[in-house]
């Protein structure tokens, strides 16, 4: 006696393959993380992230065009100034390079794709720290809030349509809400990084971005622990009911249960952020051959969708999306 269900006669052609796939990958699922560099005359690659570049503002603009021709549904900025203080003040400068590329974007794309910022002051401190730094070393976290304020502030009158903060200061979603709905810009969209661990795939990004913690120092203090899966509920959960329109999580692909775990309990839009060390080793073992890069990206990019994400911050966005549209 066989079984009279048989579920490969589903996989038999590709065709049917497709007609029954229960998770997609577009175009319009991916957000590219972009990096520019102050007063820049040419993009400098980095050399952690093969392919990825600090941009110029002209090569930037370059860049966001070949990835809205792919369809890729945004970007993400990230400054990269010249100079840098204890305060980390560029981040609200007006003339700072994250508000001076954002100008630009807009004035070339308007809406016809997502402009998002990251909104921290670790690319902008002396310390490389996410915020004031007390005399003992800790982070000063309600001193901070003002600060960020200050930054989306800058940013949504740059013309950012996301703010998106990154330091997990407790209270910053609520602090960012307030400072832009009192200024008239209740229409731009918070995207917190709800559940950020104090993960050790972010090396190549601070590379990118030229940031130190000094003094051997780390972030264990405010990110989250990697041990813990319900505080990242209780953690996304707070950002929720302090106004954020969309969460995330970061890391991707090593905190997929967490993803899981924030579909399954919020109903706002989820994304999670396949991070540069993620990047980073599919491409070095794609290099050496051990691996079929572009496939391995695709199914990890498909694994964070299947979890539960919406869109997928990634550095693959534009190799991706160039490949799904072949």
């Amino acid at each position: 006696m066989f079984p009279t269900e048989r579920p490969r006669r589903l996989r038999r052609t590709s065709a049917l393959r497709e007609l029954v796939a229960e998770t997609t990958l577009a175009p319009s699922d991916l957000v590219a993380p972009l990096f520019v560099g102050e007063a820049r005359d040419h993009p400098v690659a980095i050399t952690s992230l093969p392919g990825q570049m600090q941009h110029s503002l002209s090569s930037l603009h370059e860049e966001v065009r070949r990835l809205h021709s792919a369809g890729v549904a945004g970007i993400i900025l990230f400054g990269v100034p010249l100079r840098k203080d204890e305060l980390g003040s560029g981040a609200w400068d007006p003339d700072g390079v994250v508000q001076v590329a954002l100008r630009s974007l807009r004035d070339e794309f308007g809406d016809e794709l997502v402009v998002m910022a990251d909104l921290c002051l670790d690319e902008y401190t002396s310390h490389g720290h996410c915020g004031i730094v007390r005399d003992n070393g800790t982070v000063d976290n309600d001193a901070t809030l003002e600060l960020y304020a200050r930054a989306a502030i800058a940013q949504a009158r740059a013309g950012a349509q996301v703010v998106a903060p990154s330091g997990m200061m407790d209270g910053q979603v609520a602090a960012i809400r307030s400072a832009l709905d009192d200024e008239g810009f209740s229409d731009t969209i918070i995207m917190a990084y709800a559940a950020k661990f104090a993960s050790a795939l972010y090396g190549p990004f601070r590379e990118a971005v030229d940031v130190e913690i000094a003094n051997g120092g780390d972030r264990r203090g405010y990110q989250q622990d990697a041990r813990n899966r319900r505080e990242a509920l209780r953690e996304a959960t707070l950002d929720v009911e302090e106004g954020a329109d969309i969460v995330m999580v970061k890391p991707a692909m090593t905190y997929l249960d967490i993803v899981s775990d924030l579909r399954r309990e919020l109903g706002v839009p989820l994304c999670a952020y396949h991070v540069s060390g993620e990047y980073a080793m599919v491409k070095a073992a794609g290099a050496n051959g051990w691996i079929d890069e572009t496939a391995v990206a695709m199914e990890q990019l498909i694994a964070v969708r299947r979890a539960g994400a919406d869109f997928v911050l990634t550095y693959f966005a534009r190799d991706i999306a160039e490949e799904l549209g072949r």
